[in-house]
């Protein structure tokens, strides 16, 4: 029970973390933000073994997380600090385009969670989802790095924390709507 408690913990303060960067920066001293943001990243790693393989992406973009945030700190940057959602966004494109690859799809993955047969209409289906994401995260990305590099904290801050949900709750809603349709015409 802690452990889940946790875990959701982790996972809010990591959805957080472009805000809780903005506000490390802004109002206390960096090596604090580094400490809290290695020990949520090293916690989070620790406690999501149980979730690796139907989330593949956790551990490199922790890892990759801590990397960048340790070698911001040594080199007295807060670049470091500001690509961990360009590092996320990369492995997340990473880890959804080998499953095309590979198969299955992450998203036919997921979606056998709560319909575990699928037919070939619906396999396909997934697999156009999961191209989507892939751009998605190419898109996001790309968005990320130019904000990381060419832009003031608080515009990272701005689209890194609520810009890129916005647009990712757009995306699922979407999702969710055409596959709502595709179902109902397919007589599902």
């Amino acid at each position: 029970m802690f452990k889940a408690f946790l875990t959701a913990l982790i996972m809010i303060f990591l959805t957080c973390y472009p805000f809780i960067v903005y506000i490390g920066l802004t109002r206390f001293n960096s090596y604090l933000l580094t400490v809290i943001l290695l020990t949520l990243l090293i916690i989070r790693l620790w406690l999501s073994k149980p979730l690796l393989a139907k989330m593949p992406w956790i551990k490199p973009a922790s890892l990759l997380g801590i990397l960048a945030i340790g070698l911001s700190k040594t080199m007295g940057s807060d670049f470091g600090i500001r690509l961990y959602p360009v590092i996320v966004n990369t492995v997340m494109f990473f880890v959804f385009a080998y499953s095309l690859y590979k198969g299955p799809s992450i998203i036919e993955t997921f979606a056998r969670i709560t319909e575990p047969k699928l037919d070939k209409r619906a396999i396909s289906y997934t697999k156009n989802v999961t191209k989507i994401w892939c751009i998605f995260f190419v898109f996001n990305a790309s968005i990320a790095l130019y904000t990381s590099v060419f832009t003031s904290l608080n515009v990272w801050a701005f689209y890194n924390g609520f810009i890129a949900y916005i647009i990712m709750g757009v995306l699922f809603a979407v999702e969710w709507l055409v596959r709502k349709k595709v179902k109902r015409n397919a007589g599902v």
